[in-house]
């Protein structure tokens, strides 16, 4: 019994030698391969004349310098648009306001009862006033209004939303406007939303 157990343990103790002799194998290709490849490196290197090493850094220099004049004019052009447009969204959203008198002004317009009377027409030159009070105010600001009624039709400018039989025109007036659009300076802030002649086909 004595003897097997000596035996199991000598087999024991010569697995763990061959797996330590394994890894320091290992090991020593590892270190030999990183030592090859840090030799290359270094021989690389060591290759480049003066006059190319240089070379080589003027060249890393400049790509430098390029990226930072293009970060520094990314930067301008950031600073640019913020100061321009920076009330951008809040113009887009006080266009509701102009929105919304028009469509007063038609509701009220429309009523049978107040049709032809005093307090409709009084009614109907305050909102006019007052309307044309903020487009002047918008006007101030580089907000202005595109005039679209006759025009030709422009996919910069102009939305179709549909189209109307009128002989008189020529296809692709802007012979309706639903919707007023507006620019803010050299933007399109919103576009007008339009109705435009075509053929009649009788």
């Amino acid at each position: 019994m004595e003897k097997e157990e000596n035996q199991n343990s000598t087999s024991t103790d010569q697995n763990q030698d061959i797996i330590n002799e394994t890894e320091k194998s290992e090991d020593k290709l590892t270190k030999e391969n990183n030592q090859e490849t840090q030799q290359e490196t270094k021989e690389e290197i060591e290759e480049l004349t003066p006059e190319e090493k240089i070379t080589e850094l003027e060249d890393k220099l400049a790509r430098t310098f390029a990226e930072m004049e293009n970060q520094r004019r990314r930067f301008e052009r950031e600073k640019e648009d913020a100061f321009e447009y920076g009330g951008y969204s809040f113009a887009k959203e006080a266009l509701n306001l102009i929105d919304n008198l028009d469509r007063s002004k038609h509701v009220l317009e429309s009523d049978d009862k107040l049709k032809e009377t005093e307090a409709l027409k009084k009614t109907i030159e305050h909102l006019d006033i007052i309307k044309k009070d903020l487009i002047s105010i918008f006007e101030k600001n580089k907000i202005k209004p595109i005039d679209s009624l006759n025009k030709k039709l422009d996919p910069n400018l102009h939305q179709a939303m549909m189209e109307i039989e009128d002989d008189t025109k020529e296809p692709g007036t802007i012979i309706q406007e639903i919707q007023k659009g507006f620019t803010i300076k050299n933007r399109l802030l919103r576009p007008s939303l339009v109705g435009v002649s075509k053929k009649s086909y009788n």
